[in-house]
């Protein structure tokens, strides 16, 4: 179909075949499910992802998502009166009318062969999705099983560079319910607490500035032996606008309006960590402050190891100083962990990395999750 091919589509289509096989089969037990694609239409698609990605349209960059579904399997979907070739340039061409978020091509065979045959929004139970994140950078999900559930990450592809996510890695223990529920299946509403910290997590690397994210307990100020004072940005009184609304129960959580005031809610807030120091926020999503510094806690021993794990397949964990993991706010992310240990400190890069530190009983040390692979 493609003259050019990219090798790591291969290889990463034959580790992928087998995930997408398993969730597949639920269609055989009753249970909602997609049809999976086999190895050569996973492959196909890649590669056609992989080299649009390099292509240019007015000089930008295409962003679009490519799932595997079948036309008649997809109420409201957009079709084409003629299919479009599963091809590089095609997808470039048309890459700008699909670039916003939650627009899907449809891919199918049709003729006995791969094409695209529309757009849509709705996309069967566990689809394979492939995504144009930047050049030569392609993600692998799959969509959520439930309505209300959340696309699960499950491969990053960079040139030669394959990572496909360790779907057990949320059964390490004392791993945090935010890392757990970004690689399992489990199905979070928007207001559950993992996946309010996951959308903190996304919008503070989607700001590109860097930033850290500290939660603390609600009820213990213990948190304040840590930080320097006076601190910059106090809040007085707490705001509570994103606390008001994850407390919202019912049917409230589907509304649309509910979900936008949540989103911008959310957005407010991770666009403080953009500010140098430290946002402080509790377990309730109360707004304490912002720019605040971290300090070691009086009698605290400075931090110089972490262990660091990455929920990818084949990823072993290293134990090192730091400040091997970044600069000055990942040090301080790491001492506040240590000092603070039923606290969570989350931390943007402004290369796109993050990491969320935790205190581990199980090692007595401090746990660095390096998870940008997840939030892709």
């Amino acid at each position: 179909m493609i003259a050019s091919r990219y090798p790591a589509a291969r290889l990463a289509a034959h580790r992928l075949h087998p995930y997408f096989a398993r969730a597949a089969e639920r269609r055989d037990m009753g249970q909602p499910a997609a049809p999976a694609p086999d190895i050569a239409s996973i492959e196909a698609m890649l590669n056609a992802a992989f080299w649009a990605s390099l292509q240019r349209e007015e000089g930008r960059t295409p962003r679009l998502s490519l799932a595997f579904a079948a036309p008649d399997g997809v109420p409201f979907a957009l079709r084409f009166e003629r299919a479009l070739p599963l091809a590089p340039h095609p997808l470039t061409r048309v890459a700008p009318a699909v670039e916003r978020p939650g627009i899907h091509l449809g891919v199918w065979i049709e003729r006995h062969q791969l094409c695209v045959w529309g757009a849509m929004r709705n996309l069967p139970p566990l689809s394979f999705v492939v995504e144009v994140n930047a050049p030569g950078l392609l993600v692998v999900k799959q969509s959520p099983a439930e309505e209300s559930g959340k696309f699960i990450n499950v491969a990053v592809i960079q040139g030669d560079e394959i990572k496909v996510v360790d779907q057990n890695a949320a059964r390490v223990p004392d791993c945090p319910s935010m890392v757990g529920s970004l690689v399992t299946f489990e199905s979070h509403t928007p207001a559950d607490p993992a996946n309010v910290l996951i959308q903190l997590a996304i919008s503070m690397r989607a700001h590109g500035h860097g930033g850290s994210l500290l939660v603390v307990p609600a009820n213990s100020s213990e948190w304040q032996h840590s930080i320097a004072r006076p601190i910059p940005y106090a809040i007085e009184p707490v705001f509570s606008g994103l606390a008001a609304l994850v407390q919202m129960e019912g049917r409230t959580r589907v509304e649309r309006w509910w979900q936008e005031a949540l989103r911008r809610a959310v957005e407010a807030i991770a666009g403080l960590t953009a500010v140098d120091g430290a946002t402080i926020l509790t377990d309730r999503y109360e707004l304490l402050a912002f720019g605040a510094r971290i300090i070691r806690k009086s009698g605290s021993p400075q931090v110089t190891r972490v262990i660091v794990t990455e929920p990818i397949e084949g990823a072993s964990p290293e134990i090192v100083d730091p400040a091997q993991l970044g600069g000055t706010r990942h040090l301080s992310a790491a001492q506040f962990s240590h000092d603070q240990r039923n606290a969570l400190a989350l931390v943007a890069s402004q290369d796109g990395a993050f990491t969320v530190f935790a205190w581990s009983p199980c090692e007595e040390m401090v746990h660095a999750h390096r998870i940008e692979a997840l939030l892709l």
